[in-house]
């Protein structure tokens, strides 16, 4: 399938706009040791050290971050080890992440263009709260959506999830003629704020890596001409777990908070899968070989760098193929399910300078939107870049 394609396929699913919000404290990279190990009161020199090791190994320069000196005051016991913590969390968490998707929800649909009446679904997505109602009823209060919107909330999927989100809204999108689905994610890190320990060197990772924020979407079907403008065309959407991985990316949720582990053979898992799911959706779009991969766009959830390298290596990627999930991580760490919203915004950035002259690159018009996530899950959709 080639550049004659780009009218927008019956029926099929597309994104129609893109937002995101943050919270208000932005973290430096170069400055974060020295602030968390003086917030925790921990003086540990290797953990120090390691720390300071993994922040230059993740290529983070920036995040956001909820966490904040008034929220220690507050809640001074979030330092200290072994003590139930999980309802001071929740009473952070679950105002913080609606707050932002509200935010992120206002954004988006403003530069759709069309009134928030519009809106007929909802699909919530987050890994960072738990209460009941959940926080799809709270989200839809907080935007005036009509008390008949059909709402889906989808929790603790961890990165795949705005993926997963994504595949959710397109199916209500083409099996509801008319809808317009409002896909919100929302994650801070607090749910799993801890001190360091020597007995969870791990966490350090969770410390370099993760940041907060919320994105957002809207997605529909047969886009309105002259008040809707399509970004993506979402064409076909799959989900695959790998067997006996379950303990690869293992959270609990405790009355400390939630804690994970990351196996340490997770890029290799991932790079050792991510052909054969790739292969499944790529030939859909005609490409039959790995010399048609450098021909297609790859916005990739950055769960590191190091996934993000294997990835690039098993494929034979070219280095430019990857720049936006490289930016997105440089500018706002791993925010979990959020971070794919981070990514599609800078390759809608791109497709902008290629399309204005400033850039020239071939192909991209067809391309796969990716995460991996507990399980290990792989989500992934074959797209079509209607800007290119």
């Amino acid at each position: 399938m080639g550049s004659e394609c780009q009218v927008v396929g019956s029926n099929k699913a597309t994104i129609l706009a893109l937002g995101k919000a943050f919270p208000h404290q932005l973290v430096m990279q170069e400055y974060l040791v020295d602030g968390y190990f003086k917030d925790t009161n921990c003086d540990d020199p290797d953990l120090k050290r390691k720390l300071a090791r993994l922040c230059k190994t993740t290529t983070v320069k920036t995040r956001y971050v909820v966490m904040s000196e008034e929220i220690l005051k507050k809640y001074p016991e979030l330092t200290l080890e072994g003590i139930p913590t999980l309802t001071q969390r929740l009473e952070v968490c679950n105002d913080a992440v609606t707050q932002m998707a509200i935010e992120a929800s206002q954004a988006c649909i403003k530069k759709w263009g069309r009134p928030v009446s519009d809106i007929t679904h909802l699909v919530y997505v987050s890994s960072s709260e738990a209460r009941l109602p959940g926080g799809d009823l709270y989200l839809a209060r907080g935007l005036g959506l009509d008390p008949e919107t059909q709402r889906v909330m989808l929790y603790f999927v961890g990165c795949s999830g705005g993926v997963a989100g994504l595949r959710v809204a397109k199916d209500i999108a083409e099996n509801n003629p008319g809808s317009r689905v409002l896909l919100a994610t929302s994650e801070t890190t607090i749910i799993g704020y801890k001190p360091p320990s020597a007995d969870r060197p791990y966490d350090l990772v969770g410390v370099a890596l993760f940041g907060d924020g919320a994105g957002a979407m809207i997605i529909g079907s047969d886009p309105v001409s002259g008040s809707e403008k399509p970004l993506f065309e979402l064409h076909t959407a799959i989900q695959q777990f790998l067997p006996d991985t379950e303990k690869a990316i293992d959270g609990r949720l405790t009355e400390e908070g939630i804690s994970f582990k990351l196996a340490r053979e997770l890029p290799q898992i991932i790079e050792d899968n991510v052909e054969g799911f790739c292969e499944k959706l790529i030939k859909v779009a005609g490409f039959d070989d790995k010399e048609g991969y450098n021909k297609m766009f790859w916005a990739v959830h950055p769960g590191g760098p190091a996934i993000l390298n294997r990835i690039e290596k098993r494929l034979d990627l070219l280095p430019e193929k990857l720049n936006a999930s490289r930016r997105a991580l440089m500018d706002y760490g791993n925010a979990s399910s959020n971070t794919i919203v981070y990514v599609l915004e800078y390759m809608m950035e791109e497709s902008s300078k290629m399309k204005n002259g400033v850039e020239k690159q071939d192909g991209d018009e067809w391309g796969l939107i990716l995460a991996f996530g507990p399980g290990i899950t792989f989500e992934g959709i074959l797209a079509r870049n209607l800007a290119v």
